[in-house]
C-alpha cells in the first residue's frame, strides 16, 4: 500500500503538465470567478458620456431652432438679391455698398406700400364705423320685409350691448394688447436679424465661399460652387415666376374691382397679388379679405362678387397657371413642387413652404448632373399619347390606301401579278 501511494505521488509529481498548484477553497473562487472585467466601468464612463452630449445637444438644437431658421431665411434672400449685387459690382461699386443700396431700395418700396395701404384700411375702417348703424338699418328691415319681423336698432343694440360673449371678447381683448405688443417687437426683432445676416452673406458672398473652398479640396470646390451658383438661379427663377404670378394676379384683380367702382382698386390689387404670391398656406384668404371688406363699404352684393372671383382664380392659377410658370422657371414637376410645399410646412411652417420650392429645384438640378441617363427604347408604353394618336392615324392612313388599292384591283390588272408570277417563276427556275 505504500508503494502505491508513493507511486501516485511520483506520477503526480513527474506530470507532463506540471505541478499542479493545491485547490484553493469554494469562497475564494466563486470570488474571483464573478470580478467585474476591466472594460466595464470604461465602457459604462463613455455610454453615460454620449447619453449627456447627445442631450445637450439636443437641447441646444431645441433652443437655436429660432435662430437656424432666420440665417435660412437670411441665406435664401441674400441668394435673391445676389444677381444685383453682383451685376453692380461687375460695374467697379463696392459689393458692400451695393448690398447697401439694393436693400434700401427694398426698404423704400416696402415702407411705401405699406404707409399707402395703411393710410387707405384707416379711412376705409373710420367710413365702415360711420356707416354702420345704415348697414344695420338696411339689414334689420330686410330681415323684417322677409321673415315678418318687429325688429327695431336700438333692441338690436340693446340685446348686443348686453351680451355675454361681448364682454367677454372686450376683456380678452384689452388682456391681449400686451401680447400683441410683444409679437409685434418679436417680429421686428426677427426683422431686423434676418436683415443682418442676408446683408452679411451678401456682401461678404465671395469671401465666405472663399472660406468654405479653402478647407476642401479642389474636386469638392468645384462641386460646391457649382451648386452655390445653381441655388442662385433656382432661387431667381422661383421669385420671378412669383412676381409674375403676383402681377398677373393683380391685373385680374384690379379689372374687377374698377368694373365694381370699389375704390383704391389699384392699392388693392397689389395687395391681393403680392400676399397671396409670397405669404404661403393662408396669403390667398388674407389678400382676398381686405379686398371683401371695401367692397362691401360700396354694396354688400360685391363683396360676394369679389369673394367668387376669388375662389375662381385661386383654382385657376393652382391647376394652370402656377403649374406651367414653375415648370418653365424653376424646372420641377407641378406634383413635385406640390408635395415639396407639404412638406416645407409639414417641417418648417410657413417658412418651409416659402422655401421648399427653391430647395428642391437646387437638389433636383445638382443631383441631375450625377444621375446617368440612358435612351429610352421605342416603345409604344413610354411615348404618351400622342405617339399612340399618331400610331392610330398611321393605321387608318394605312386602311385607307389598302381601300384604295382594292379599287383600282377591280377596274385595272393588277401590277402585282406578273411580278408575282415572274418571281415565282423565278423561284421555280432556280435549283435547289
Amino acid at each position: 500500500m505504500a508503494s502505491t501511494d508513493e507511486t501516485g505521488q511520483l506520477g503526480q509529481q513527474t506530470s507532463p503538465f506540471g505541478a499542479q498548484p493545491p485547490s484553493p477553497p469554494a469562497g475564494q473562487g466563486a470570488g474571483q470567478g464573478a470580478r467585474m472585467p476591466r472594460w466595464l466601468p470604461r465602457a459604462m464612463i463613455l455610454a453615460l458620456a454620449l447619453v449627456g452630449l447627445f442631450q445637450l445637444g439636443s437641447w441646444a438644437f431645441h433652443q437655436l431652432t429660432g435662430l437656424l431658421i432666420n440665417i435660412l431665411i437670411a441665406f435664401f434672400a441674400a441668394l435673391a438679391i445676389e444677381p444685383a449685387v453682383s451685376r453692380m459690382a461687375s460695374r467697379g461699386i463696392r459689393r458692400g455698398l451695393a448690398t447697401f443700396l439694393v436693400f434700401i431700395g427694398l426698404l423704400i418700396a416696402i415702407a411705401g406700400f405699406v404707409t399707402l395701404l395703411g393710410s387707405m384700411l384707416a379711412g376705409q375702417i373710420i367710413k365702415i364705423v360711420e356707416d354702420f348703424p345704415n348697414y344695420l338699418d338696411s339689414v334689420i328691415s330686410w330681415v323684417n320685409a322677409h321673415f315678418h319681423t318687429d325688429l327695431k336698432r336700438v333692441d338690436v343694440q340693446e340685446g348686443l350691448l348686453r351680451s355675454d360673449w361681448l364682454r367677454s371678447y372686450v376683456r380678452n381683448s384689452a388682456t391681449g394688447v400686451l401680447d400683441v405688443s410683444a409679437q409685434v417687437l418679436g417680429g421686428l426683432f426677427q426683422l431686423l436679424m434676418i436683415t443682418l445676416f442676408a446683408f452679411y452673406f451678401a456682401a461678404d458672398g465671395p469671401r465666405l465661399r472663399r472660406a468654405l473652398c479653402s478647407v476642401l479640396p479642389p474636386a469638392r470646390q468645384v462641386e460646391v460652387l457649382r451648386a452655390w451658383e445653381i441655388a442662385v438661379d433656382k432661387t431667381g427663377g422661383y421669385l420671378y415666376s412669383r412676381g409674375l404670378m403676383a402681377f398677373i394676379s393683380g391685373v385680374a384683380h384690379y379689372v374687377l374691382l374698377e368694373i365694381l367702382n370699389v375704390p383704391y382698386a389699384p392699392v388693392l390689387a397689389v395687395w391681393v397679388g403680392l400676399v397671396s404670391q409670397f405669404i404661403p398656406t393662408i396669403g390667398t384668404y388674407l389678400a382676398g379679405a381686405l379686398p371683401m371688406l371695401i367692397a362691401f363699404t360700396v354694396d354688400p352684393w360685391y363683396a360676394l362678387w369679389v369673394l367668387g372671383f376669388v375662389v375662381l382664380y385661386q383654382q385657376f392659377e393652382n391647376y394652370v397657371l402656377q403649374p406651367k410658370l414653375t415648370a418653365k422657371t424653376v424646372d420641377i414637376h407641378p406634383a413635385v413642387a406640390f408635395g415639396s410645399v407639404i412638406a416645407g410646412t409639414a417641417l418648417l411652417g410657413a417658412v418651409g413652404a416659402l422655401i421648399a420650392i427653391p430647395a428642391i429645384a437646387t437638389l433636383q438640378a445638382f443631383l441631375g448632373a450625377y444621375v446617368k441617363r440612358y435612351d429610352v427604347t421605342d416603345d409604344p408604353r413610354v411615348q404618351g399619347h400622342r405617339d399612340r394618336g399618331a400610331g392610330v392615324l398611321a393605321r387608318l392612313r394605312g386602311l385607307l390606301v389598302g381601300r384604295r388599292g382594292a379599287g383600282t384591283d377591280d377596274s385595272a390588272p393588277s401590277s402585282e401579278e406578273p411580278g408575282s408570277g415572274s418571281s415565282s417563276s423565278g423561284e421555280g427556275s432556280t435549283p435547289a
